[in-house]
């Protein structure tokens, strides 16, 4: 079925209606906002922008059920849509399905660095998205944590149940055998409680220049990593050469570092380690 023609005028209506909506936005005034995109939604629905800006003023409000609910229906027209999955993304981590809004978030990243690399949201996503996968590793971590405690007292009661079976039923303390057998299990525990202690970024995955965790790195000729933007601010602002090795460097020169890129993503995964932000 092909898709439904709007006249122009009516077109033309819907779109003065959502700068209408983006004037409000600036204002603070997300109610008004929010009727205006409605009405251009009304007049033209197949339009995804209205979705997404729509879905912004509900997160403004905190009203995150609607915010997912205008975004998947943004993405149903547009799959490419770097806003619409960047705030699904956020509607899914306020309902703590962290693993989702991981996915959302990443979907935004990439295609945000394919549109517009420089842009700003790909710097705002990634913040999101460093803080979305400490949140997913700190609720799995809980979760462990709560697992294992049960299970280390399980350990200790059948231990302890065990020993009142051999002896009959009469326990005034435990022999030495049993208190090394508990220690023994506390150790095991606390060996296993230990995996999901946070570690320190390496410096091998920090930018030279600004010492925070890399984002998009890239190489230079002479084999250091830098972030993308930083670099390219300093070629841009103080001159053409490599702040580290001194020698000459050109944008043209740069080259992702992938496998940089993929330690920091494993390093991520297995640490859930939110870097500082300013």
């Amino acid at each position: 079925m092909s898709p439904t023609v709007v006249p122009s005028s009516v077109a033309k209506q819907a779109e003065l209606l959502r700068k209408d909506g983006n004037n409000y936005f600036k204002k603070d005034r997300f109610g008004a906002a929010i009727d205006a995109y409605t009405e251009a939604i009304t007049l033209c629905p197949n339009v995804p922008v209205y979705w997404t800006n729509r879905a912004l003023c509900h997160r403004k409000r905190n009203d995150w059920t609607k915010v997912e609910e205008d975004c998947k229906r943004a993405l149903q027209l547009d799959c490419n849509s770097v806003k619409a999955h960047y705030i699904l993304g956020l509607a899914l981590l306020q309902k703590e399905e962290y693993a989702e809004g991981v996915r959302e978030l990443e979907k935004a990243l990439d295609l945000g660095r394919g549109a517009n690399p420089k842009g700003y949201m790909v710097e705002e996503i990634w913040q999101e998205l460093a803080k979305a996968k400490y949140l997913e590793w700190e609720h799995a971590s809980s979760k462990r944590s709560w697992e294992l405690q049960n299970l280390k007292e399980a350990c200790e009661t059948a231990l302890k149940e065990k020993y009142l079976l051999e002896t009959e039923g009469f326990l005034d303390e435990f022999s030495n055998s049993n208190l090394e057998q508990l220690e023994a299990l506390g150790q095991v525990f606390r060996k296993a409680v230990e995996t999901d202690i946070p570690a320190e970024v390496p410096d091998y995955l920090c930018c030279k220049i600004t010492l925070d965790i890399l984002r998009d790195p890239v190489i230079t000729p002479s084999g250091v990593t830098y972030e993308r933007l930083v670099i390219l601010n300093h070629l841009q602002k103080v001159g053409n050469f490599d702040p580290v090795t001194r020698e000459p460097l050109n944008e043209s020169d740069l080259i992702p570092n992938l496998a940089i890129k993929e330690a920091v993503h494993a390093f991520l995964d297995k640490h859930g380690w939110a870097y500082k932000m300013d």
